[in-house]
């Protein structure tokens, strides 16, 4: 299984902001600057299409990166529904990340990724690629308890099966860090009905896997299921 690439972006200009606010998950403009947070762009139908980690320098100047299988449509689809907004979209090049505490850093200094994702997935930090794009609900992937979506900041993509789901009802599974034996199953991989592959990766004597299950169907498995950290411990529906 290969690491993943990554791309950064820059969006510049007026309309920057305005138009992200429309388009991702977390509110922008309450979004502090200098701080980096992994946010989505949905379908209609609620689900992640492409997982960005967005960085506000000012509400005029955005840096977003994505993974690299995912650059090539995530520019169509900027250029796409930011035509008549005033701002540009350029792509930077490659960079690498790094883990500090509850979120990650990119830099153009090369990092070993496999540190990273490992450490991202003992985190419960999900991230999605082209393989598991329009798969997950934010809900889901506790995107909301990583500050990644906010439920009242007004329309955006697939925002009326969002904000559904979470005042309304809850999801029927969400996201757990297990650990297996055996090779490193491929992501999206459906480990049974109800168990779905989000990130994994391969270690001493098996493998570590963020995935988006039903918790009866994991004691069905039989695969150890391991702490998250404790900011997503917590239920995924909203406190009544």
């Amino acid at each position: 299984m290969s690491n993943p690439a990554f791309s950064l972006f820059t969006l510049n200009g007026v309309d920057a902001q305005k138009f992200l606010q429309g388009q991702v998950t977390l509110n922008t403009e309450a979004l502090a600057e200098n701080l980096t947070r992994y946010t989505a762009i949905c379908s209609l139908k609620g689900r992640i299409q492409f997982g960005l980690w967005l960085k506000k320098i000012n509400p005029e100047s955005f840096e977003i990166v994505v993974i690299a299988d995912q650059a090539e449509e995530f520019a169509k689809h900027i250029k796409k529904f930011g035509a008549f907004s005033k701002m540009k979209l350029e792509e930077v090049g490659s960079v690498f990340p790094t883990l500090d505490g509850d979120s990650t850093h990119f830099s153009a200094a090369e990092t070993d990724i496999a540190v990273w994702q490992l450490q991202a997935i003992e985190s419960g930090q999900a991230w999605i690629e082209a393989a598991t794009a329009h798969e997950f609900q934010p809900q889901e992937l506790r995107l909301h308890q990583r500050e990644g979506v906010h439920y009242d900041k007004g329309c955006y993509i697939g925002q009326e099966i969002i904000a559904r789901l979470w005042f309304k009802a809850k999801p029927k599974s969400w996201l757990h860090l297990v650990q297996g034996t055996g090779a490193a199953p491929a992501l999206a991989t459906k480990l049974n009905n109800d168990v779905e592959v989000v990130n994994s990766i391969a270690i001493d004597g098996g493998y570590k896997a963020l995935v988006v299950a039903k918790p009866a169907a994991l004691e069905e498995l039989g695969l150890a299921v391991l702490d998250l950290p404790e900011a997503l411990k917590g239920d995924v529906a909203r406190p009544q």
